[in-house]
């Protein structure tokens, strides 16, 4: 092999490895400053720290358990995505997802959590496959509207709309729920009609270079779209019922079907604002509070609940993404 050759090969190797150790190590610290930084955390860590002293370790490492799962559905539909492309073994997959958690953390809308992913394919497939990943997402997106809308008719059939405006309560209740069915309806065609997305970018010519990169999503049937749906809707209930579960454990009372549906109300807020994920903690405490705070006044265990529901689902899945990334190879060999 000619030293050329063998000098580039050599500096891949020391690239691969100073710049996954710097990433890892960069990312750690970002996840420390920031849940060091989060002024709820004390007073929730000791709530937490009461629950598991009472109730015992088991709901926690239940609610943890079915972290795993939830991450690991996502990783089912990646792997389904990615198909046409390459084959990515489950584990391989896994590891991904883990790794784009924590790449998205420190970026708005969590953005970050594609090239996280891409990372683990070959270098011709990975612009290709944050198309593919977007449909993934496309698809959870579909089902948090879907739920958002049901836990959103019990919400404003039980309780008025706060807050002043130009309209009445009543008639603002009836244009937002009327814009998230005309939403819904058309998120579920465009879905199903991807090829509509495809066409956009062949009949703009700024956009007509880089068709080659999104043609993946018109490959994709109704029975593989269905499929995510369906994927999709499980994960959901997944990390719906880690929710309940550590409200439950955290002596927040309320029919359990009223809680699940004012849940969805939260995602669903949670998914149409603009945040960073590792930031969004303060945010969604609040929500959680004003929806939540309808069905108990226990506000500290309402905000316990969510806190330990974002240091299981998302900054402990993000560190062990940062560790992974460590194997990760940044530069090929070919």
């Amino acid at each position: 092999m000619p030293k050329s050759v063998q000098l580039n090969k050599s500096t891949k190797i020391i690239l691969n490895y100073v710049l996954g150790g710097a990433l890892c190590a960069w990312l750690t610290f970002a996840l420390y400053q920031q849940v060091t930084h989060q002024e709820n955390l004390p007073a929730a860590w000791d709530h937490m720290v009461a629950m598991v002293r009472e109730k015992g370790w088991m709901l926690l490492l239940l609610v943890t358990v079915m972290m795993l799962l939830n991450w690991g559905l996502e990783a089912r539909k990646w792997q389904l995505l990615v198909r046409p492309l390459e084959e990515v073994p489950f584990r391989r997959a896994f590891g991904a997802i883990l790794s784009g958690v924590s790449l998205s953390v420190n970026t708005p809308n969590r953005m970050g959590e594609y090239g996280g992913r891409v990372l683990y394919l070959r270098n011709r497939n990975k612009l290709k496959a944050i198309a593919a990943t977007i449909v993934g997402s496309f698809s959870q997106l579909i089902i948090t509207i879907v739920f958002g809308l049901i836990g959103f008719i019990y919400y404003v059939s039980r309780h008025e709309m706060t807050g002043e405006g130009i309209l009445p309560a009543a008639a603002r209740e009836k244009i937002l729920l009327g814009f998230l069915l005309v939403v819904c309806v058309l998120v579920f065609i465009l879905y199903f009609r991807l090829q509509i997305i495809v066409n956009l970018f062949e009949r703009i010519p700024l956009l007509r270079k880089i068709k080659v990169y999104v043609i993946i999503i018109a490959r994709y049937s109704s029975r593989d779209l269905g499929r995510l749906l369906g994927l999709s809707a499980v994960r959901y209930m997944v990390f719906s019922a880690q929710y309940l579960i550590l409200l439950y454990a955290l002596g927040v009372s309320f029919v359990w079907w009223q809680g699940f549906f004012m849940i969805n109300v939260i995602y669903l807020v949670m998914a149409v604002l603009p945040t960073i994920a590792i930031a969004e903690i303060g945010l969604r405490g609040s929500v959680s509070m004003h929806f939540l705070g309808l069905l108990s006044g226990n506000a500290a265990g309402i905000l316990a609940a969510t806190v330990a529901i974002w240091l299981i689902n998302l900054v402990l899945p993000a560190v062990i993404g940062a560790i992974l990334l460590l194997r990760v190879k940044i530069f090929s060999d070919k």
